[in-house]
């Protein structure tokens, strides 16, 4: 774990936080099944994989809203149709995840962190209620101390109280805190609580590169951070 403990003097963290979708997670594809299944509902075609993939990042109510707009701006999407979309969206995405797979090194990383003490936390803008039984299916039960969906606190990432509010159940510091995720949103709310930021070039991030938010570290796989 050398790159990491170029970023803590020569120590590891002492808690890292993870995003879930783009960072450990590749869920595209399951959440583009579950858009379009809502869009057929509503006789509307098909968004597909590719539009999906630029459109997730800041929660399913938005993820919903940029469906019906066709579109990232959705100001005008009417708020009755994105609730009723969104129930029916989130009905669809519950009943499969078979086709979210794990990054490469995602499970080899988590479990090298916990071998060396290290405390993990999830930190997503997904939904709670889908967190436990995904993890279980995806064989990473039991990994994080604390998980944080978009709808646990009033506010979801970019803004840091996710990240604040982990670190003080955790009981550490900021400076000996890491971020890891794969979008702006991610970097920004990790700059904000004043935590260094891994970012993953992989990601979703709505289609820009993540390196133009300057993260403290960039890779392209987790297997680097190993």
């Amino acid at each position: 774990m050398q790159a990491l403990r170029q970023l803590f003097a020569g120590d590891l963290p002492r808690l890292v936080m993870f995003d879930l979708d783009g960072t450990l997670m590749d869920s595209v594809p399951d959440l583009a099944a579950a858009v379009d299944q809502m869009l057929a509902l509503r006789n509307r075609p098909p968004a597909g994989i590719e539009r999906v993939r630029d459109w997730v990042g800041n929660g399913a109510a938005v993820l919903v809203r940029r469906a019906l707009a066709g579109d990232m701006q959705h100001a005008d999407v009417n708020d009755t149709e994105a609730q009723s979309a969104l129930a029916d969206f989130l009905r669809c995405y519950a009943g499969d995840h078979s086709r979210t797979q794990l990054y490469s090194g995602a499970a080899e990383f988590l479990a090298a962190l916990q071998a060396n003490g290290v405390k993990l936390a999830l930190v997503t803008n997904k939904p709670e209620r889908f967190l436990p039984e995904l993890l279980t299916e995806k064989g990473l039960a039991g990994r994080f101390a604390w998980l944080v969906g978009g709808d646990t606190l009033p506010v979801q990432k970019p803004d840091p109280g996710a990240l604040l509010w982990v670190m003080q159940q955790a009981g550490v510091s900021a400076g000996q805190s890491l971020f890891v995720g794969d979008s702006r949103n991610d970097v920004r709310a990790a700059k904000a609580a004043k935590v260094p930021v891994v970012a993953v070039s992989y990601g979703y991030n709505h289609g820009e590169p993540i390196a133009a938010e300057n993260p403290d570290l960039l890779v392209d796989s987790l297997d680097a951070l190993i």
